[in-house]
């Protein structure tokens, strides 16, 4: 009897008898297998959902059910909130913020039908109040829908795409949207005829010459043999929770101590590569210290240790976040004058370890070189008092002088203040979520969608509140019609 390794396929001719037989097998029930289950059984096939866990959620179900949508001339909610959004305007955003990862393909086909998918997404139960919170937020505290969730208001990104808020939260009162969306997902799923199996692991794919023909899952301790006559849809999530994985991948995420996600232990990925998958962008990671960023504090400066500025604050707080874990010494430091700043949530894990009269009495509290942090916010000061940020671009009204003293420099330590952080990086996927090898075609029978790949939210310092559950969901829905079809 062959090994079973998620390494590599298990071969069908050495089944004896099959535990399970389905038409389409999905693998994760979080919002990307959710939505490849729906579409798979609405096209009228038989689909089997495995998870691991007791219930679903995954990933998704921790977010705050917030979707990047716009397009067409927007939204609903955008165009009764005044703002008409492009789909150029749409496709050229998602471009940049995937900057050297991005899959324009993707981004492309999701800006053209994001307003479909919105319409799919209310035609499934999934409320939307439909106002407009204007200002820099995290996530709705009220059951508010549009949010600005990236940088699209920020340079460079508003200087080659018209602005437009995206971000669109399920109707919920405060955090966690992630929750109350994934139960109108599961039911939808279940109304549908989807067999769930809870408490099953995947183990191993199998194949039958050079087709995915099913998948090995773990059930009370023993291998079941699924066959899957049309194909297997992974949607297991990314690979934050593999230490070893991280280390080979994405050594970089060792500086943080706060991983966010749920089984995301690279299972999918694993199982995908050792079909003849390729994996991408590994090295990819989103982090963020979220508690600081908003306004006021936006107003605010990052300096590095060094005392240099690297970043224009009115970005979004992941761009920040990201920014300033390239930086050197293991640290920055946020300064705010009294005008403009509010103590940050405890969450957040901050100190205060400067203080001054002015900039240079806090530049010598930070052991800063004589001339460093100080000349910094001279520079900083006489172009915001003029309304200019020269070096990066910071826009009023964030951008403002800060010389109403006392002043205060905050330290985000990478290590000990709360970065949170999940890996970009995963399976390389066709726009119908095929997994492809590595000369681009695809592999006979599987699938994959949502943070085992590799999608819209493909580089941490582009990344935008929003884009993963926009991946997942749309990208979920085209691998499981393909795979039925």
């Amino acid at each position: 009897m062959a090994d079973i390794s998620l390494h590599k396929p298990y071969p069908a001719a050495e089944i004896e008898k099959w535990d399970f037989e389905t038409e389409v097998a999905v693998i994760g029930f979080g919002a990307a297998g959710a939505c490849a289950a729906i579409e798979a059984a609405d096209a009228g096939a038989k689909v089997k959902l495995f998870e691991r866990n007791s219930g679903s959620g995954g990933a998704s179900g921790l977010s705050g059910g917030e979707i990047y949508l716009g397009g067409n001339g927007g939204t609903d909610v955008q165009q009764a909130a005044g703002f008409s959004d492009s789909t150029e305007d749409f496709a050229a955003y998602l471009k940049m913020a995937g900057g050297p990862c991005a899959d324009d393909a993707k981004c492309d086909i999701y800006a053209d039908n994001a307003l479909d998918h919105f319409d799919w997404l209310k035609a499934q139960g999934v409320p939307y109040r439909g106002n407009f919170l204007s200002g820099k937020q995290i996530e709705p505290v009220d059951d508010s829908t549009l949010i600005w969730s990236g940088s699209e208001a920020a340079a460079p990104f508003c200087d080659n795409a018209k602005p437009a808020p995206r971000g669109h939260v399920i109707q919920h009162m405060g955090w966690g949207g992630g929750r109350p969306l994934m139960d109108i997902l599961e039911k939808r799923a279940r109304d549908l005829g989807v067999d769930v199996v809870a408490d099953a692991r995947a183990l191993a794919l199998i194949k039958d010459g050079e087709r995915v023909v099913g998948v090995i899952v773990n059930i009370d301790n023993k291998p079941h043999f699924v066959k899957a006559e049309k194909g297997v849809v992974l949607a297991t999530g990314g690979f934050v929770m593999n230490e070893d994985m991280r280390r080979k991948y994405c050594p970089e995420t060792f500086k943080l101590s706060d991983p966010i996600g749920d089984q995301d232990d690279g299972t999918g990925i694993n199982l995908g590569v050792g079909a003849g998958g390729e994996a991408i962008h590994m090295e990819q990671f989103f982090t963020t210290c979220p508690w600081t960023i908003p306004e006021p504090q936006a107003n605010g400066v990052f300096v590095n240790v060094q005392g240099q500025r690297f970043i224009n604050e009115d970005c979004y707080h992941g761009r920040v976040s990201r920014c300033a874990v390239d930086q050197p010494g293991g640290k920055v430091y946020l300064l705010l004058d009294s005008a403009h700043f509010s103590q940050a949530l405890d969450l957040a894990r901050t100190d205060i370890v400067g203080t001054g009269a002015t900039w240079e009495e806090v530049e010598g509290e930070l052991d800063m070189p004589t001339g460093t942090l100080s000349n910094t916010m001279a520079f900083y000061n006489k172009h915001a008092s003029e309304g200019q940020d020269p070096l990066f671009g910071k826009r009023e009204p964030i951008l403002k002088p800060l010389d109403q003293g006392p002043f205060v420099a905050l330290e985000l330590n990478f290590e000990t203040s709360y970065f949170s952080f999940f890996t970009l990086g995963g399976l390389k996927t066709s726009i119908n979520g095929e997994v492809l090898d590595r000369v681009g075609e695809p592999i006979q029978g599987l699938f994959a969608a949502g943070r085992c790949t590799s999608g819209l939210p493909a580089w941490g310092h582009g990344y935008s509140s929003g884009m993963s559950l926009a991946d997942c969901t749309f990208f979920g829905r085209q691998a499981g019609r393909k795979a039925a079809a």
